[in-house]
């Protein structure tokens, strides 16, 4: 065999075995080295003490996944002041059972969240390639039908959590007063800007504090997708930090550059993690979770770890 092509096998072989080592990395390591990233964000009116805010997004939960139910019970132990889900915990029709499990322990602790579209429909084997070449909107998913009744009941009824989805609501915690609003899922087409704005309004209108609280309200947005228009929106009624999930960070990465896909239409370099959103003259703390699971079809991470993320709110300078 000439030289030229023996030394081409040997990179080939080379390049095949490189392949397949980042793959098991990937499906067997990565893809449950389970991670908290810890954020602190300047929002809070001068002289506050600081809250902590737990924010879990993307479980895409199945019932045999006990390993991420028990990382994520285990994050009580910050003691969070809030907790926001930011949508995508079912990824099977019996996902709830392992929702319940892994949520539990936040019972009595504050919470909100807003839906990603599977909470509706459920994971369908397909090309993961797809993501690379079309990240807008789709509407269609054949998936099966999940039980989002029974999660509503458990995270509004059982934990006492606040349905965001096109809605808003004002809590009052640790004497500071927030006011928070989010949209429907815009990967699904389940936003209602106008809605959301509307009940943002009424809030000004009625709510009523609580003398003790601090004069100043802080205002967080949060969705499921950060579509470009969804932040802006959330911004435009006075969002001071927006707070999404749904691009898993990529998922699959190639270290040192930015995300591949988003899959939405938010830049790349801003697909996971705490960066800075402009929208006209106005400024907002935008912090993107990589989340916490994958599609059961497509069980692999690479340079992109699953996350819970722990934000402590303070004081701004």
């Amino acid at each position: 065999m000439p030289r030229g092509a023996r030394t081409a096998g040997v990179a080939a072989g080379a390049l095949v075995a490189a392949g397949a080592a980042a793959l098991a990395w990937g499906v067997l390591v990565e893809r449950i080295r389970w991670t908290v990233r810890e954020e602190t964000v300047p929002v809070l009116p001068r002289g506050s003490r600081p809250l902590t805010v737990l924010h879990l997004s993307d479980l895409h939960m199945a019932p045999w996944q006990e390993g991420k139910q028990e990382f994520v019970r285990s994050l009580v132990r910050y003691e969070p002041d809030l907790v926001i889900d930011t949508g995508d915990d079912l990824g099977h029709v019996d996902g709830i059972e392992g929702i319940v499990r892994a949520y539990a322990p936040f019972a009595g602790i504050p919470g909100v969240f807003t839906h990603g579209s599977n909470d509706y429909v459920g994971p369908m084997l397909k090309n993961p390639l797809a993501y690379l070449i079309r990240s807008t909107d789709r509407r269609h998913n054949r998936g099966a039908r999940l039980d989002t009744a029974r999660l509503d009941a458990f995270l509004g009824d059982e934990l006492g959590w606040l349905d965001l989805a096109n809605r808003a609501h004002a809590l009052e915690l640790r004497g500071i007063r927030l006011e928070l609003f989010g949209t429907g899922d815009a990967h699904y087409r389940r936003d209602d800007v106008r809605r959301m704005a509307s009940e943002v309004a009424r809030l000004g209108r009625e709510v009523r504090w609580s003398e003790d609280t601090d004069a100043e309200t802080v205002r967080l947005g949060v969705t499921h997708a950060p579509y470009r228009r969804i932040l802006d929106a959330l911004v435009d009624s006075g969002a001071e930090l927006l707070v999404a999930g749904h691009t898993h960070g990529g998922q699959v990465r190639i270290p040192g550059l930015p995300a591949l896909t988003a899959n939405c239409d938010l830049p790349r370099d801003q697909a996971s993690g705490l960066s800075q959103w402009v929208h006209g003259d106005r400024i907002a703390y935008l912090e993107v979770s990589a989340g916490l699971g994958t599609s059961i079809y497509a069980p692999v991470r690479f340079a992109c770890p699953p996350e819970a993320v722990v934000l402590t709110l303070v004081a701004r300078d």
